[in-house]
């Protein structure tokens, strides 16, 4: 298993259920060993082997499919973990100085070494932050509510504008080209072309022309503007 724990085999479970947070049971093969392995970088056996610990511990079932189902008892596990890692990564930004980009990594070596009430007394400090650093609600709650704002970019059709509110966060050279386009939380982007055969939009971000690739834009998840 590599080194990951059973948290992050929930959280990334979490994620390819549906990847702007609100949990919905994963169909087809969003959720299956093979794509958890890739997510986390471990061997397909790995993952296996994982999932059956999960599901004998009562925190996943498997669908038809052979996909992973959070159960009750997982969903409620995995958000928990999602608001710490959102925690973490606030701490690392603002007050150990680290780049948002670099949070994200950190956040995730760090996550099992801090216990719930260390999360609590740092989120205390922060002053209640309302999101992470990729603008994703460090309230799962107020995340969900949040969903029905929001679609990706690559929904969108030439002409349309939009502000960015959330970055994914799960591939970390992703997120760093990111932020080295400018393509962070707040910047208004107006899609200028759509090229479907070859796989990219051609869009302007604050003002300045980018070319935004399908995976990229499928992470950039955006509020319409009129």
């Amino acid at each position: 298993m590599a080194g990951h724990s059973v948290d992050d085999y929930l959280e990334t479970i979490y994620f390819l259920a549906f990847p702007i947070g609100e949990y919905h049971p994963a169909t087809g093969s969003s959720a299956i060993a093979a794509r958890v392995a890739e997510m986390l970088g471990v061997s397909r056996a790995s993952a296996g082997e994982m999932l059956k610990r999960l599901e004998a511990e009562g925190l996943v079932e498997r669908g038809e499919q052979k996909e992973a189902i959070l159960t009750d008892a997982g969903i409620e596990r995995a958000t928990t973990v999602v608001r710490k890692h959102r925690i973490i990564e606030r701490f690392l930004t603002d007050f150990m100085g680290y780049t948002p980009e670099e949070s994200h990594v950190q956040a995730d070596e760090l996550g099992d070494t801090f216990t719930e009430d260390m999360i609590e007394r740092i989120n205390e400090r922060l002053g209640n932050p309302d999101r992470c650093p990729h603008g994703w609600p460090v309230d799962t709650a107020v995340e969900h509510a949040e969903n029905a704002e929001l679609l990706s970019l690559s929904a969108l059709r030439a002409g349309e504008r939009a502000t960015v509110v959330r970055l994914a966060e799960h591939d970390g050279e992703l997120l760093h080209w990111f932020y080295s386009e400018g393509l962070v939380p707040g910047s208004a982007v107006e899609v200028k072309n759509v090229h479907r055969a070859s796989g990219h939009l051609e869009v302007t971000v604050d003002g300045a022309e980018r070319a935004v690739g399908e995976t990229a834009a499928e992470g950039l998840f955006v509020r319409r503007r009129s």
